[in-house]
């Protein structure tokens, strides 16, 4: 990813600060989203005697909602900056921050939302070992292959869906979990591990928990293997409430193939959500900039959502590339859904 340095200059703040800089980086994507019976929350807009009108006898309400129907097919769009800060001691460690300005549309109405400043993000490296703090990503956000390939413009598609467990994420437009994680690397071998205070609900109530996780990753040749297991504990009447992830994950290339596998076990509170979820996900260059995607993601649980479907990726050099897919989703034993998308992305 091309980079834009906005300062370059020794910025010398203690006798121990070498340099420091500030880099901006992202990406905007735009372009068409199909989502069969796609309905959402429209705001600005309630219901008076069955009709959606805007706000109380037709007056603006700020505040107001309704669920409606929405058209199937809408612009959809994403743009994303990244704003790092960093700077390096003369003994070779680095800090570094990030925070992340963020737009995207709205798939529930097919408008488009302002553009907001997530959580900051803190970072301390020194050789292997990584330090993050605040709006961070946990062990399996970070996991080697946990999301595979993911066809479409949008990404929508994923060898994951049959996960329920709610895992510690990195928010791109909210403020974060303000967590801690922590990795070291050792040549071909990696460690990983978070923790942070979590909100989840128990019997629709919310309970406070704690949440924490830690993964194992090794390269071998061509091959990566990747094995994580995070736990939410809440304490509710004297009583424990558990709820636990356990995925493994093996990715590997040959040539112009590549292509990732994924099983997992979550234990979650609901009882229909519970059991094991699998899946993969594939990629082939074609050559002449074309790269075919496939991806496959289901569970064995009654409510477990099941996603298939292909994309294309057709590159235009300089950080662009058109892209899109096309596939079903369906959530136990109700219908499938198709979704599709295609438009441009462009790196900077």
């Amino acid at each position: 990813m091309k980079k834009l340095l906005i300062a370059s200059t020794a910025l010398v703040a203690t006798a121990s600060v070498a340099a420091a800089d500030v880099r901006f980086s992202g990406y905007g994507r735009f372009g068409i989203g199909y989502e069969e019976d796609r309905s959402g929350d429209v705001p600005n807009f309630t219901t008076v005697n069955g009709e959606v009108v805007r706000g109380n006898n037709g007056v603006a309400d700020p505040n107001a909602t309704a669920d409606v129907d929405t058209d199937n097919t809408i612009l959809v769009s994403r743009f994303r900056l990244n704003i790092d800060g960093t700077a390096e001691t003369d003994g070779g460690v680095e800090f570094q921050a990030r925070v992340r300005l963020q737009a995207d549309d709205n798939s529930g109405n097919g408008e488009q939302n302002r553009a907001g400043l997530n959580g900051a993000r803190f970072s301390v490296i020194y050789g292997g070992l990584r330090v993050d703090a605040g709006n961070v990503a946990g062990s399996f956000d970070n996991l080697a292959n946990y999301f595979g390939n993911e066809p479409g413009l949008e990404e929508f598609l994923g060898q994951y869906s049959g996960v329920n467990y709610e895992f510690l994420e990195y928010t791109s437009t909210g403020s974060g979990a303000n967590a801690v994680f922590f990795q070291y690397a050792v040549g071909d071998f990696a460690l990983g591990a978070s923790y942070d205070q979590a909100t989840v609900a128990l019997d629709g109530v919310p309970q406070d928990a704690d949440r924490w996780d830690i993964s194992a990753t090794y390269t071998f040749n061509n091959i990566t293997a990747a094995l994580a297991y995070g736990q939410t504990k809440a304490n509710v009447n004297s009583s424990s409430e558990k709820q636990s992830l356990t995925v493994l994950t093996l990715g590997g290339e040959w040539g112009d193939f590549s292509g990732t596998l994924f099983v997992a076990d979550d234990d979650v509170v609901d009882d229909a959500e519970n059991g094991t979820a699998y899946g993969l996900s594939l990629a082939y260059n074609l050559g002449a900039a074309t790269t075919l995607q496939f991806a496959y993601g289901d569970g064995s649980a009654d409510n477990d959502e099941r996603n298939i479907g292909i994309g294309a990726i057709y590159d235009l050099g300089g950080g662009a590339s058109l892209r899109g897919g096309i596939g079903e989703i369906k959530t136990g034993d109700a219908d499938g859904r198709i979704r599709a998308d295609f438009g441009a992305q462009f790196n900077f």
